[in-house]
């Protein structure tokens, strides 16, 4: 059986922290100790989540990422989830996303009442 090796294109799942459970694709590897992945929906391409490569499970999943090689010339969001999705991953949206600016009241306390 061939060793995985953390590239761009891989497509993991974080093991730790308030995105655990969730699939990634790997968009830069910065060292041996970090990488720099989006999934297109709570991560963008624009501004991806920097984890470490401990905190990952690889997948045997390899998607493309060089943005001159797609149709458009560029990686775009919607590119990540129809990858994730192509191979039957979900992408789903952050636990208690919704409900935090649900309020509207942009985190700050509720009037009181007199």
């Amino acid at each position: 059986m061939e060793r995985l090796t953390m590239i761009p294109g891989r497509v993991v799942l974080s093991t730790q922290g308030r995105d655990e459970g969730r699939y990634f694709i790997v968009l830069k590897v910065i060292d041996e100790n970090f990488v720099l992945m989006a999934d297109g929906l709570t991560r963008k391409v624009d501004h991806p989540k920097k984890k470490k490569v401990k905190h990952l499970h690889l997948k045997p999943i390899l998607v493309e990422v060089d943005g001159a090689k797609l149709p458009n010339g560029h990686l775009q969001d919607s590119d990540l989830r129809k990858a994730l999705a192509e191979h039957g991953l979900e992408v789903k949206p952050m636990a208690g996303a919704n409900a935090a600016g649900s309020d509207n009241n942009h985190g700050q306390c509720p009037e009181k009442e007199d």
